[in-house]
């Protein structure tokens, strides 16, 4: 929850925000006032002076309370949840708080949203008694990703009399981010990893043989069995064998982000469902257990802070977060080719590599083809750009662009499958894991 919002208290020419305050009822009170003193003066009548007074005072009380008590409310606003996939709806929860010894008024609230979250909220509140507060809240809705600001919340009060209005503008606001959507992925296993999928992990030896252990002390919980006496008669101590350490398996997830391999615009282009496919793969991943990383045709990797930019074990929920808020604010590059991705790849210890690409001519085609030998396993997903700015059609066109680069990508070993408009990730995962199923069934019969 945000914290209470405070005005500026040293706001210049206090007594003049409060006059301008004055609704048409109170200035036609201090106009009658001021002209029944005049003319009482004038006609020398006392008691038409002191109604004049009474008509002339009242709406100056109740601007100079009105102007003393909006310093004495205080708004927060709690969102859940902060962050959100395109086109689910999360609600913004609204407080007030009366710190006041008086009544306030009655209470207009108004928040501030962009328009691609919906109409702008309006509130009406009663008075609120000294010390007690009102709650409301209003729902938001994108179906395109960004980090969207939520306030300035506004909040104008008036005098239980209807002297006077006046409008605070609270400081703080929030920040809701709308993360791509994403799409369950079956559990199957890509066979023929070299590196393992799934369940399975690396483990490597930390020193060869019984005498090369590296001991560590006894914690409650280990088993007798692992207990190293040799270490624990040198040390004077239970010590116990730590002879594995297991290596989480790794994935890299691609993202194509050129603006020339994409065309067309809006939450059902061909560039979002890139996006959302590989936070869909992301997560995916992670949930299996895999150290992931996030990168884009610029070269640029996310997480970055690592001395190999894969998540480790202990962070994995926070990487996601951090991927995701990534991916939330992705937009088209400016760049015309995939070779920065190339460099940052490294040759032999990369793991799985999974791509979701545009538009490829014959050039990118091979650099993509060459990034197969500097992982474990490859596939990609490339999207069709004739079926993503036209209707599909049954019998793919001679001499097509798109199979030739496919069919590039397969014979450098990726298992390439075709993305057509409107095509579901979890039938391609399943089409993915067959093709590469029937080219290892391949690849052993040649063997």
């Amino acid at each position: 929850m945000g914290a209470p919002a405070e005005a500026d208290r040293g706001e210049p020419g206090g007594i003049r925000t409060a006059l301008a305050g004055l609704t048409t009822r109170g200035r036609s009170f201090l106009a009658a006032g001021i002209a029944a003193v005049i003319c009482a003066y004038i006609l020398g009548q006392a008691d038409l002076r002191r109604v004049g007074l009474l008509l002339a005072v009242l709406p100056l009380i109740c601007a100079t309370v009105l102007y003393r008590t909006r310093y004495r409310v205080a708004g927060s606003r709690r969102l859940s949840p902060a962050r959100v996939p395109a086109g689910s709806e999360a609600r913004v929860h609204l407080r007030m708080d009366n710190v006041s010894r008086l009544p306030t008024g009655l209470l207009m609230l108004q928040d501030r949203v962009p328009y691609v979250l919906g109409p702008r909220p309006r509130f009406v509140l009663d008075r609120v008694e000294p010390g007690g507060r009102r709650e409301v809240s209003y729902r938001v809705r994108s179906d395109l990703r960004g980090r969207y600001p939520l306030g300035p919340l506004q909040l104008r009060l008036t005098d239980p009399f209807g002297m006077c209005e006046l409008t605070r503008s609270f400081s703080t606001f929030d920040t809701l981010t709308v993360i791509p959507k994403v799409e369950p992925l079956p559990p199957i296993r890509l066979s023929g990893e070299a590196r393992g999928y799934g369940d399975g992990r690396q483990r490597s030896l930390a020193l060869a043989g019984e005498d090369d252990v590296i001991p560590r002390g006894y914690r409650y919980g280990d088993d007798l069995r692992r207990v190293h006496w040799r270490s624990t008669a040198r040390h004077g101590e239970l010590m116990v064998r730590r002879e594995e350490q297991p290596q989480r398996a790794r994935c890299t997830v691609l993202l194509d982000t050129r603006g020339l391999a994409y065309e067309g615009a809006g939450p059902d282009s061909a560039f979002e469902w890139a996006v959302s496919g590989a936070a869909s793969v992301l997560v995916h991943m992670l949930e299996r257990g895999f150290s992931v990383r996030l990168l884009t045709d610029t070269g640029s990797t996310v997480p970055g802070e690592g001395a190999d930019g894969f998540a480790g074990s202990q962070e994995s929920a926070d990487a996601a977060g951090l991927m995701m808020d990534t991916l939330a604010v992705v937009d088209h590059s400016d760049g015309a080719g995939l070779s920065r991705a190339y460099d940052v790849l490294r040759g032999g210890n990369e793991g799985l590599l999974m791509a979701f690409l545009g538009d490829l001519d014959e050039e990118q085609a091979a650099v993509v083809a060459k990034m197969r030998r500097r992982s474990g396993g490859a596939v990609a997903f490339v999207l069709d750009p004739d079926t993503w700015v036209r209707e599909p059609t049954d019998v793919p066109a001679p001499g097509n662009a798109h199979e030739e680069r496919l069919r590039m990508l397969r014979e450098a070993g990726w298992t390439a499958v075709g993305v057509p408009r409107g095509a579901s990730l979890a039938e391609l995962w399943r089409q993915a894991d067959r093709e590469r199923s029937s080219m290892a069934a391949v690849s052993g019969e040649a063997r």
